[in-house]
């Protein structure tokens, strides 16, 4: 099949034709364009503007350059997709550790009822756990009260009630299951569909299929919060892809750094700079074909582009004080007492800071946010800890609905919640606890949520068993969620594959289907 996205990028000097000298034109045109448009939006001031006719020389210079035939296509250029999509966006909001779904989106009052029991052995004989000891395990019910939210009368803890008050526009899946019981294996299944290293991750497989919108910044970004996740950059690469396509991580609390020049080096002297080492790059390419060389040079020019434009995208102080507010951004934290797995003081603000910002980035054209926060991972303290998570993350992800909604950009945006699995209906008993007050690890059956980008809001999807053990109706496999995500995105996850090793690797590998159910 001819398409662009089932073989190696063409980046080799044998391919350097018409297509070619098109698509490089259009870095010097973009830049040509660049201060002008943003210039036009008021976002440059004088200095910025100067900076920016600068910035046009010199792209003018590289058009020229590239009708010679030196220059090489932007690999991150908008694709059409295979057929018409439903979202055009993605915020993933990655909660590290597994959220209890017990105690907040599937509620067991059996469970409760059998608080303190045993589960007969035939259910756990060939389970293995990352630290309960079945001997002595017993169950644990949930302190957590559940009510019906909207007329579709969805059940959420009453610790995300913000969050409930946008039931209408969630599809919450009860019934998801993974292979792994440990956090990085289990990270990487979620994140690339299988727990081996080097894989590309969802983000990096869905500008490799669509490119990005935005022309001056990354077409997959990524903001952290917490103490930091076990999988760390694992978790947003471009395994085997161009790595063009890896997430670039925002810094925090500063989210890029290096956007002014230093004192005494004009903008003109510094694309100099980056156009001489250009040409040492297109030299280096047409002698060895690599086409890293390529990813190397469309990153040198997207950070450059990125100093006139990043200042304005972080620059939240734009936004109206009533925004800031709905979000929370400039919260306190709440008080707790405990290990503090959520990372420490400042953490209200930052995923705040991190929710308006994402929204921002997607206004923009970015394909892909990846917005991590850990750690959810309550082995013990379970009812205070997971309480001041709820507390931090409720208030910005329900305005982040919200604001997307009311800006007509929730129908093309698909909003995620999920962690890596869940955990047991089991009280940990591991070993040198004097108490039993937190789960393990559960991967048989866990609850994501997703809203926007064409899924049906307002339905509760799968079920699992009265004591949260086992999935009875509807199971969903991680690579079915990404089948259908890319089926959101118009891509067909069996066509959407790069030749690597002498095979056509694929996000959901040999398995996956698209859960239609899930579609509006």
């Amino acid at each position: 099949m001819d398409d662009a996205r089932t073989r190696v990028d063409p980046l080799l000097p044998s391919a350097m034709a018409r297509r070619y000298f098109l698509s490089s034109a259009g870095y010097g045109l973009g830049l040509a364009a660049l201060g002008q448009l943003l210039a036009a939006d008021g976002v440059l001031g004088a200095g910025e503007a100067g900076a920016a006719r600068e910035a046009r020389k010199a792209g003018e210079a590289r058009e020229a350059r590239g009708a010679a035939g030196l220059a090489h296509p932007n690999p991150l250029a908008p694709r059409p997709p295979h057929f018409a999509p439903r979202a055009k966006a993605c915020i993933f909001i990655f909660l590290e550790g597994g959220p209890s779904q017990i105690d907040l989106f599937d509620p067991k009052p059996k469970l409760n009822d059998l608080h303190g029991k045993p589960l007969p052995e035939s259910l756990t004989k060939t389970v293995r756990f990352a630290f309960i000891k079945k001997e002595s395990a017993v169950l644990m019910g949930s302190r957590r009260k559940f009510e019906r939210h909207g007329s579709c009368g969805m059940e959420v803890s009453d610790l995300l009630p913000r969050i409930a008050s946008c039931a209408g526009d969630i599809l919450m899946v009860r019934s998801m299951r993974t292979d792994q019981f440990n956090h990085h294996p289990a990270q990487l299944v979620l994140q690339c569909g299988r727990s081996f290293f080097g894989l590309p991750t969802a983000g990096a497989w869905l500008t490799y299929g669509l490119g990005s919108e935005s022309r001056d910044l990354p077409g997959y970004v990524v903001l952290s919060s917490g103490r930091g996740t076990s999988g760390g950059a694992s978790l947003w690469g471009s395994g085997f892809l161009p790595s063009v396509h890896a997430g670039v991580l925002f810094r925090n609390p500063e989210p890029v750094l290096n956007l002014t020049d230093p004192p005494g080096l004009p903008r003109s002297l510094q694309r100099s700079g980056l156009d001489a080492l250009r040409e040492l790059n297109e030299a280096r390419l047409r002698e060895v074909g690599d086409p890293e060389i390529a990813s190397r040079i469309a990153s040198y020019e997207l950070a450059f582009r990125m100093q006139a434009a990043a200042p304005e995208l972080i620059d939240l102080s734009r936004e109206r004080p009533e925004t800031l507010e709905a979000y929370g951004v400039g919260r306190k934290d709440a008080p707790i007492q405990g290990e503090h797995r959520g990372g420490g003081p400042g953490q209200y603000h930052s995923f705040a800071a991190n929710c308006l910002l994402a929204r921002r980035l997607v206004e923009r054209g970015v394909r892909f946010v990846n917005l991590f926060h850990a750690s959810w991972d309550h082995h013990s303290n379970l009812e205070v800890e997971l309480a001041h998570n709820c507390g931090m993350a409720d208030q910005p992800v329900a305005a982040l609905l919200k604001d997307l909604k009311e800006r007509g950009l929730l129908e093309t945006t698909l909003v995620v919640w999920a962690g890596e699995f869940g955990r047991t209906p089991l009280g940990e008993n591991r070993q040198g606890y004097a108490r039993v007050t937190g789960r393990d690890h559960h991967p048989y059956a866990f609850t994501i949520w997703m809203a926007g980008g064409g899924v049906k809001g307002g339905l509760t999807y799968g079920e699992t068993d009265e004591l949260g053990w086992s999935i009875v109706k509807d199971p969903v496999h991680v690579n079915d969620f990404h089948a259908t995500m890319l089926h959101l995105f118009g891509l067909d996850h069996l066509r959407l594959t790069h030749r690597f090793q002498g095979l056509d690797a694929r996000l959901t590998g040999v398995a996956g289907r698209v859960v239609r159910e899930w579609i509006a």
